[in-house]
């Protein structure tokens, strides 16, 4: 039996308010809630990770829920990441002062580290486990509701045609489709576009990443108009250094978005 103590137990974030819950979005959430019942008859359902039996679809075990690191209040108001003590509301980190985002506000589920988490993301990511996009948007609606009560409109990070053909789908717009469908926040995938194929950035320096997504990303020309003073919020698996959220930000500013806030499923925190 999953633990329910925390806002983020499965349980409790399937009958959490959404932040703009629109018609659709309820009919929406109604009918996945029947398909799910449906499917739990044919198949038992199994912890997202462990794939050990649990009471419902879409839920971890008790061992997995307990490896998840999810990031509460309080934590710096900018860039999402958690603080040791609650020092007082409106809190900004020292690294969000030496290295301000260009986005406003970040917002994570939880931390990316060696547990459960990063086995969900890779899972999505790497492992064709498309069914993992709707429990994980799901949380992310709950974690970044502040942020997507005030959206106009999802922007998921794009992927470069090359890489969408051989992974054949964009892990960022499977997520911002499950959570537009939990918040009601339509979700568009045309917004920003990857026009330059750049290197994988896992071991690459925060410089190094900087440089290899100059002029990667653009909003196409035929979007501006429709974006000029909305909103947006960009939707992403992970947030590590930041350069990536940072240069679809200055691209969707320069495009003419008013705001840009970023919400995703797992950040990672380095030691000081």
């Amino acid at each position: 039996m999953e633990p329910a103590a925390s806002p983020f137990a499965p349980i409790a974030l399937d009958d959490a308010p959404a932040p703009h819950p629109s018609p659709r979005a309820r009919l929406s959430a109604a009918f996945g809630a029947l398909r799910a019942a449906a499917l739990d008859l044919l198949y038992p359902p199994a912890c997202m990770v462990c794939r050990v039996a649990v009471s419902s679809s879409g839920t971890l075990c008790s061992t997995c829920w307990k490896g998840m690191r999810f990031i509460e209040r309080p934590y710096c108001e900018r860039l999402g990441t958690p603080f040791e003590s609650d020092l007082g509301a409106g809190l900004i980190s020292p690294e969000a002062m030496a290295n301000p985002p260009v986005y406003g506000r970040a917002r994570a589920v939880a931390l990316f580290d060696e547990g459960p988490a990063r086995q969900l993301v890779h899972g999505l990511k790497y492992y064709d486990r498309t069914e993992l996009a709707a429990p994980m948007g799901r949380w992310m609606a709950r974690a970044g509701a502040e942020i997507l009560a005030e959206a106009n409109v999802l922007a998921p990070v794009p992927l470069h045609r090359s890489r969408l053909l051989a992974r054949q789908f964009n892990q960022a717009a499977a997520l911002a489709s499950a959570v537009s469908r939990r918040c009601g926040v339509p979700s568009d995938p045309s917004l920003l576009a990857r026009v330059k194929a750049t290197q994988p950035q896992v071991r690459m320096s925060r410089s190094e990443r900087a440089n290899n997504l100059q002029g990667a990303l653009r909003v196409p020309e035929e979007r501006k108009l429709w974006l000029e003073g909305r909103k947006v919020v960009l939707i992403d698996d992970v947030l590590t250094s930041g350069a990536t959220a940072n240069a679809a930000a200055r691209a969707l500013f320069r495009g003419g978005a008013a705001s840009v806030d970023v919400l995703v499923f797992a950040a990672v925190v380095t030691a000081a």
